[in-house]
This record gives structure tokens, sequence and C-alpha cells, in this order.
């Protein structure tokens, strides 16, 4: 018999063969486990690709309220045109009717509409529902509305910057659109129908509708009556003032709520001008959050509660001015050079003293004056709801020498935002409580909000809120807004060129304002970018506007006066130039005028505001010598 065809090898050759079957047979098990289970999903969705053409639903972005409920922010139905080139008939027909109702050139759309290669082209996004409706009466075949959602904004310029705006496909592009965009955006639905390989609708295929869920709503800490109250100031300013822009905010200091916030120039958020990129960069920053500044004198209320809380002063204490300091063999001038003699610290709060307060930063020493810079928030971000906020610039602490340190007390070598400053102020003056100022009310997308109490005493936050009242109503007790109790504080920074060193000309003035100044719950700030029309002092050029914001606003708030038998003596202007210093400040204060000086000599040159004007005692005038 041959070996070769024993049943010894037969069998290895069956088994040889099994095994293969078995190898075989295990192989398309893998491979359906892998098409059916693991890629079944993926493969089904290319399939539905191949047999179905589908339109996307946008879903409508959630509603913006203010605290009131008024809505700032609606969205509204629009259509997106799109054309299936392979199911046109008559393109020149259909080009004619889009071209007459879109507003767009016939030659490009025809291009589009007989193009038979692409099985759908978008002819127009954001179409107007009377158009929408025009279109489909004409009933064209291969032409398709789906449903897109376009943004209102019920007051149009008002909150640009807080508000933000959303891009042509309704995606949040800048301000709460944009940093809430994920919980605003809702979801997308969907319509489909079944088509041939081709592309064409087959007649009578089941047609699928998905509906889009809406986005979710905001209510804002915003107040539009406020917010309206606040940017007619500030328009008034960039005319009245010749400003590069100005920033104004309205704050609520016992939540840290922002109430009204902007900044000018602004623009129409339903004319949004996208021409001009760069300025519409810059026009769209909520500059209270992002820019820094200098803040000089506003800074002062840091200073003084970080002085009394360590009781290195009293109001009782007293320093003597003599128009400079010299600290590290380097001389720092007061803002009033000729010096404002002996004063109490009530006082020198009032006049706002630079040699009094380099006298508390180098009390305090670094170590402390630091610890209270940190608890202030100061060299940090205020986590408020915002994107693209800065953290300030507050230097290293080993590199500070004594002649920065005198510096910093009087709110120049350090910069913050508006937000930083404010939202500091306000912890002093609510009784030491610091809280992350916010622009959302609370829920579910608001995070978790810096809350610390304890920042100062309440003792030290009365006694700093009685100098507050004290420097804005030096002719008498509620005189700064006639009958009301105001506190305030002005301030005057000089700006610093980007490569260095001071931008000559140029500065800052600004005014912090509180109400009611013994328990304050509303703080006002008016900062103004660059005023040119002559000058530059906070006291003159950013305290009366902040004025004007109290006078509305209590006059919408239904606000009663603590005194109604105050009432507010006006003077004339006299005649000053030619005259001494000395001479006119006898003048002055014979009248109830106070005075910012400008310049270093002895002999007034011009004088603001001009001779015979009519001015309210009290009133800060502006002197220019040589």
């Amino acid at each position: 018999m041959n070996k070769a065809f024993t049943l010894y090898s037969f069998k290895k050759r069956i088994l040889a063969v099994l095994l293969v079957i078995s190898f075989v047979f295990c192989s398309l098990v893998v491979r359906l486990f892998v098409i059916q289970i693991i890629n079944g999903q993926e493969l089904q969705s290319k399939a539905t690709d191949q047999w179905t053409r589908d339109l996307s639903i946008v879903a409508p972005r959630g509603t913006i309220y203010d605290r009131t409920g008024s809505s700032l922010a609606v969205s509204y139905t629009t259509y997106n045109v799109y054309v299936r080139g392979r199911e046109i008939k008559e393109p020149s027909v259909v080009a004619i009717h889009l071209s007459e109702i879109l507003d767009l050139p016939f030659e490009s759309l025809y291009t589009k509409v007989s193009n038979k290669k692409t099985s759908e082209v978008l002819i127009k996004m954001q179409v107007e529902g009377e158009d929408a409706e025009s279109i489909y009466k004409l009933g064209l075949s291969g032409v398709y509305l789906a449903e897109t959602s376009n943004r209102y904004y019920t007051y149009g310029n008002l909150l640009s910057q807080v508000l933000g705006f959303i891009s042509i496909d309704n995606v949040g592009q800048t301000g709460l659109e944009a940093y809430y965009n994920n919980l605003l955006k809702g979801k997308d639905g969907y319509s489909y129908v079944q088509s041939d390989l081709q592309g064409k609708e087959i007649g009578g295929s089941l047609r699928y509708y998905v509906g889009a869920i809406p986005g979710e709503d905001l209510k804002l800490t915003i107040d539009s009556k406020m917010q309206l109250i606040l940017e007619q100031t500030l328009e008034k300013i960039m005319v009245e003032q010749k400003a590069k822009s100005v920033t104004g905010l309205i704050l609520d200091v016992n939540s840290g709520g922002v109430l009204s916030l902007s900044s000018k120039p602004s623009f129409d958020l339903n004319d949004i001008p996208r021409d001009n990129l760069e300025e519409l960069f810059e026009n769209s920053k909520i500059k209270a959050g992002t820019d820094i500044y200098e803040p000089g004198s506003t800074f002062k209320i840091l200073t003084v509660a970080a002085a009394l809380e360590e009781g290195l002063t009293t109001l009782q204490d007293r320093f003597y001015c003599p128009g400079f300091r010299i600290v590290d063999g380097e001389r720092i001038k007061c803002w009033r050079t000729i010096g404002h003699g002996s004063q109490t610290l009530t006082e020198a709060f009032a006049n706002s003293c630079n040699c009094c307060f380099m006298d508390l930063a180098l009390r305090l020493g670094k170590d402390k004056f630091y610890k209270y810079m940190n608890k202030f928030g100061l060299g940090q971000k205020t986590g408020i709801d915002m994107t693209g906020e800065a953290g300030g610039i507050l230097m290293a602490k080993k590199l500070v020498r004594n002649v920065d340190l005198a510096r910093m007390g009087f709110g120049h070598a350090i910069a913050v935002t508006p937000l930083q400053l404010t939202s500091a102020v306000a912890s002093i003056i609510n009784g030491g409580t610091f809280n992350s100022p916010h622009l959302v009310l609370g829920g579910s997308p608001i995070k978790e909000k810096r809350s610390e109490s304890g920042i100062i005493s309440a003792r030290t936050s009365e006694t700093v809120n009685s100098l507050l009242e004290f420097a804005e109503n030096k002719t008498g007790k509620y005189t700064f807004v006639e009958g009301y109790n105001v506190g305030g504080k002005t301030g005057t920074a000089q700006k610093y060129k980007e490569t260095g060193g001071i931008d000559r000309g140029k500065y800052i003035s600004s005014f912090i304002g509180t109400y009611p100044a013994d328990k304050p719950q509303y703080l006002v700030f008016i900062m103004v970018d660059e005023p040119s029309n002559g000058a530059y002092y906070g006291s003159i050029v950013a305290a009366p506007y902040g004025k004007e914001v109290f006078i509305k606003l209590f006059d919408y708030l239904n606000e009663q006066r603590q005194d109604e038998n105050v009432v507010i003596e006006y003077v004339e202007m006299p005649d000053l130039q030619n005259k001494s210093l000395t001479e006119c400040a006898l003048i002055l204060k014979e009248l109830g005028l106070e005075y910012e000086l400008d310049g270093e000599g002895e002999y007034i040159t011009r004088q603001l505001p001009p001779v015979g004007s009519k001015i309210a005692k009290g009133t800060t005038i502006l002197l220019i010598t040589d």
C-alpha cells in the first residue's frame, strides 16, 4: 500500500481543511461583527447620506433678558436658500426669479443653478421671511428653503460690548454671546428626503423632520434703564470732552452685580460695521475688564483703608505737605506744587494730597501693603463672566523700593482695570466683603463666584465712607448732588507710551461715586481717556458727569432726598487771568470754589470755565499758569 495514502495522512488532510474552513468562518464572523457592531452606526450614516438629502434646521438661540425681564437679544426665524441643479429643468428661469427676490447678480446665480456636478449649492443665508415666502410661492423645483435663525437686539446701540454679536452661522463671537455660546446655541434639528444615485428626490418617498431644540435663556444683572442713563452720559462726554474713549459702570456693591456697563465709541448690534475689522474689534472690547490703566487718586481709597485697618493713622492724624517728598533721593511732587501745608487725614483725603498717601504707604511697608492689595484682588482677574479679562500689573514685591511704594500709595506705578478697582472699592465700602463682579444672575450657567468676608472691619469701612462723603460735599452736607448723601473720589493719571516713558499731554480722568454715602448700595464709575477740551483733572472732567448719572439714577429709582432744605448756591466765575495764584486762591475761597492748578508759574494765564459762567459753590475750576 502506498504510504502517501495512509489513514493517518488522510486524517491530517481532513484536519487541515477543517482548520481552513474554521479560520474562514471565524474571519467572516469577526468581519461581520466589525461591520455590524463596531462600524455599524458609521456605515449606516454613510449609506443614509448616499440615498438621502438633508437640510439642517438651526436652533434658535436663547433669549437674553435684563434683570427686570425686558428682552435684550431675541432670535427670529430666517431661511437659507439652496438649489439642487440636477432637479432644475429651466436654470435661466430659476436664476431670474432668485436674482430679483434675493438681489443677487444673475450671472453668478445662473452658474450655480445650472451646475449638475454638485448635488447641492448654497445660494444665500439669513433670508428674511418675506423673501422666503415669495420663493416658496413660486414652487420652483430644485429650490429648497431651510430654517435658520438670526438675532435681533432690542435696543440696537445699547450694551454693544456686553451682549456682543453672532456670526452669520449663528455662533457667538464677542461679549456674552461668545462667553455663553454653548448655553445659548441650543441643538440643531434637520429634515431629509430620499434620493436616487444622481441626488434627485424620489417622488412619493418618505420625508423625515427632527425639530431643533432652542438654547437656554439668560437673565442679566444689567438694568436696561440704568444702562440707558449711563450710555447717554458717556455719549455726552465724548462730544463735550472730545475724548478718545470713555468707560462707565454702575455696580451693586453688596452683590457684585453689574447694573450697567459700557464704553464709547460703540456700534449698532443690528448693523454691525464689518468693513473695518480692527475698529470693530477695538469697539467690541469690554474695556472695563480688558484695558489696564494707572488709576491715580481713586486708588487712595485702597491705601487709606489699609492704613486705617492696621491702626497706622486716624482721622485726626496730621500731615504736612510742602508740595513734595524726597524718597530714596528722588523728589516726588504733590499735584499741588505749592503744597497743602498742615492738614488732618480727612482734609488730606479731600485735598487728594499725594504727600499724605506717600506717608501712609511707607508706614504700611511692602509686606502689609501687598497683603491688602492681594485681599483687594489687585494683580489678578476678578472672575467676571467675560472673555479677555486682564489681571492688571502689580510689581513683584521683591523688586519694590521705597520710592516705588511711595508712588503706589497715590495710585502711580501700578496698573488696574476699572473692574478690579471698583470691585476693590466695593469690598471696602460695603463693610468688608469682596464679591466677584458678574453679569448674569445666579443659576446653573454661573460658575462659582469669589465671595470673601472680613477684607477689612466694619469700623474701617464706616471711616472710609465718611472720608468719601466729606470729599465730595466740601461746602456742606448733601451738596454734591443737592439733598442726596453721595460720596466720591476723583482721579487723574498720566498715560504711558507703548515703548515706555510718560506720554506728555495725555491723561486719564476718573470718578468713583457712592450712594448712600453712609451705607452704600450703588457705585458709579466714570473714566475719560484722553480728554482734549482744555482740562484733564478728574474733578473737572469726570466728576460733573458722575453727578449727572446720579441725578438721573435718583429720578429713575424715585429716591427721596435725605434733606429737602439743602439749596445749592450759584456764583459767577470771576476774571482771574493775570492775577497771582495767592490772590486767586483768596478770591475762590471767598466764593466757595475749589481749584486745580496746571503749571508751576506765579500768574494765571487761562481759566476754565470762562469769565461770567454761572457755577455752583463747591465746583472745582481749572487755573492754568505758564
